[in-house]
């Protein structure tokens, strides 16, 4: 089993900056692949950045690409996501996830095994 916890949300103003965290425990944080997804109200969760085992690769979709970094310390067991230049439309909960390989994949979300509870973003115009 591995937990995720999300940590770092926020109301911001548009144009504004975020830092999101998710702090990992359990099996070895290192042999997964993390990523981040969002689900805004009235809508379907969607992808929104992965990174591979040892962070060499990551993925975004290309809403955020440009704006997001998503990046990982193994020695602490943590992802993270930075967002910038942050639009009233990426306000949503955000969700970090874990995988059991050790690739980026393709973004969908049946290949991610742990979720975490989701912390909120609320981005104002």
């Amino acid at each position: 089993q591995v937990q995720l916890v999300e940590s770092g949300g926020g109301l911001v103003q548009a144009g504004g900056s975020l830092r999101l965290s998710c702090a990992a425990s359990g099996r070895t944080f290192s042999n997964y692949a993390m990523g981040w997804f969002r689900q805004a109200p009235e809508k379907e969760r969607e992808f929104v950045a992965a990174i591979s085992w040892i962070g060499l690769s990551t993925y975004y979709a290309d809403s955020v690409k440009g704006r997001f970094t998503i990046s990982r310390d193994n020695a602490k067991n943590t992802v993270s996501l930075q967002m910038n230049s942050l639009k009233p439309e990426d306000t949503a909960v955000y969700y970090c996830a874990a995988k059991m390989v050790r690739t980026v994949g393709t973004g969908r979300e049946r290949e991610y095994d742990y979720w975490g509870q989701g912390t909120q973003v609320t981005v104002s115009s």
